[in-house]
């Protein structure tokens, strides 16, 4: 069962951050997987086995992120992450970053967690569009859900050029999203350190199972580009 992060894992992630090199990892591997990696997963497992015992969403999986970056895309930055992400998914053929995910964040400065996605493709957001000139009415009461709390804000990049114009002001900004992200950010604090993470996550998660099942009803549309 999770019992929080420590201070050690804070110490890991912003000594990793300002000692990005194999020998300093190497040296301190234990802490990272005493102290980082194992809670994670011990995060990861307990909200996925409680939230599927609430929801039972098919094909649901859960993963951790590795610290290692891949070699191809260092960027001139050194070869590990300071940070990992757990994820409640369900695998697919597309890519990771194209499906809608669960997730949680946690990095030296702070931690996040929510729905979305990491880069949604021009399909996906065009069956999003139609939905919403389809059933406007439909959609307005999950974006009224949304407004009537203050745990989540609607996120992610938007496009450069508006899309077109929605059916209402409130649906306009779900309109002009590129990959809509449900999000929650904190500073570090003392939740990370106990078992109450993972009961906000669980939380967290069951308040945007809607959401989730409208973002995987997408993949069913048909493309509305063809018409």
């Amino acid at each position: 069962m999770f019992q929080g992060f420590s201070n050690a894992t804070v110490d890991f992630m912003w000594g990793i951050r300002f000692n990005n090199e194999r020998p300093w990892f190497e040296a301190h591997k234990a802490e990272y997987l005493t102290h980082f990696y194992q809670p994670m997963k011990e995060l990861a497992n307990e909200v996925y086995d409680r939230f599927q015992a609430e929801h039972a969403v098919p094909g649901l999986c859960w993963k951790v992120s590795r610290i290692y970056r891949d070699a191809r895309r260092l960027y001139g930055r050194g070869p590990y992450k300071d940070h990992l992400w757990l994820s409640l998914e369900r695998p697919g053929e597309d890519r990771f970053s194209a499906r809608p995910v669960f997730w949680f964040e946690l990095a030296p400065e702070g931690w996040s967690y929510g729905l979305g996605y990491w880069s949604a493709t021009p399909l996906t957001m065009a069956r999003l569009r139609a939905r919403i000139d389809r059933a406007p009415k439909d959609f307005e009461r999950l974006a009224r859900r949304l407004e009537r709390q203050e745990e989540f804000t609607l996120g992610g990049e938007t496009y450069k050029r508006p899309k077109g114009t929605a059916p209402s002001p409130l649906l306009q900004p779900w309109y002009d999203r590129k990959s809509p992200v449900l999000e929650h950010r904190e500073k570090l604090g003392p939740i990370l350190y106990s078992h109450d993470l993972a009961d906000k996550l669980v939380e967290g998660y069951s308040f945007l199972r809607p959401f989730y099942d409208l973002f995987t009803a997408l993949d069913g549309d048909p493309d509305p580009r063809d018409r």
